[in-house]
This record gives structure tokens, sequence and C-alpha cells, in this order.
């Protein structure tokens, strides 16, 4: 079961994303491509497409409900790195409840999360077929 941002992708078309400019690649290396940026303030850069009606991140490539991805993900400001799935670490988050909720998508629960869950039932048999592996081979013993 893949993790449920992969499917949804509603937070990028809901909330304003605004960050401290020293964010950006022009400022530090690997940070925020300045190019999908917009000033906001004199402190602040905003992802394009976030700044007014309708709201859409220019990184996101989505359909909303169906797939979603960051095209810049490992480069994300840090607002987007702090929106956390509903559920995702063992609480609610209002800004996913309130995205989801505006595409007519059901709030995530604990259960969305179970797939990351040990099996819990290997015991002393851990394949799925049954059987118990074989006793690891020792090293021969020095004469």
């Amino acid at each position: 079961m893949p993790h449920p941002c992969l499917t949804c992708g509603a937070c990028c078309t809901r909330y304003r994303v605004a960050f401290h400019w020293m964010e950006a690649d022009d400022a530090v290396a690997g940070g925020v491509p300045a190019g999908l940026t917009e000033r906001l303030d004199a402190h602040r850069l905003c992802m394009r497409g976030t700044y007014s009606e309708p709201v859409r991140c220019i990184a996101l490539d989505a359909e909303i409900g169906v797939y979603s991805r960051c095209t810049i993900h490992p480069q994300r400001p840090s607002v987007c790195r702090e929106v956390d799935a509903s559920w995702e670490h063992g609480r609610a988050s209002p800004q996913c409840d309130k995205a989801r909720l505006a595409h007519g998508l059901p709030l995530l629960g604990p259960a969305d999360w179970r797939w990351r869950d040990p099996a819990g039932n290997d015991g002393d048999r851990p394949d799925d077929n049954g059987n118990t592996p074989p006793a690891p081979r020792l090293p021969p013993l020095a004469a």
C-alpha cells in the first residue's frame, strides 16, 4: 500500500507556501528552486501558484485524489516538510483534514498507516510459506 500522500495532493492546492528567502537555491545549494518562487515581502518567498486563488503549487504533479507527487520533493520548503498527513505520527492534522475535505476526500485515520506496522505474525516461522529458515552455517573451526 503506498503512502496516502501519493494519492492525495490536496494540501498543495489549499495553502500559501511561504518561507524565508534563505531557503532558495540562489542563497543555499540544494535549496528550493528560486525559479519556482515569487517574492511575498522583503523576507519571504512563496511557491508560484500558492499566492492567489485558485491555489495550486507549481511543483505539484497530481490529479487530486488519484496520484500526487512533488516535483521538487528533496528541495521542498521547510513549511511543506512540517505538514504531516493526519495520523501519520499518531494524531490528526487539521491542515490535512481541511484540505482533504475541500476536495471531497475521506479523512485519514490510524488504519491508513497499518501498512507500516510489522507483520506481527512471524513468530518462529518468518517466511510466508510457514517454513523455518535453516540455522546459519558456522565457520569451520581452525585446527
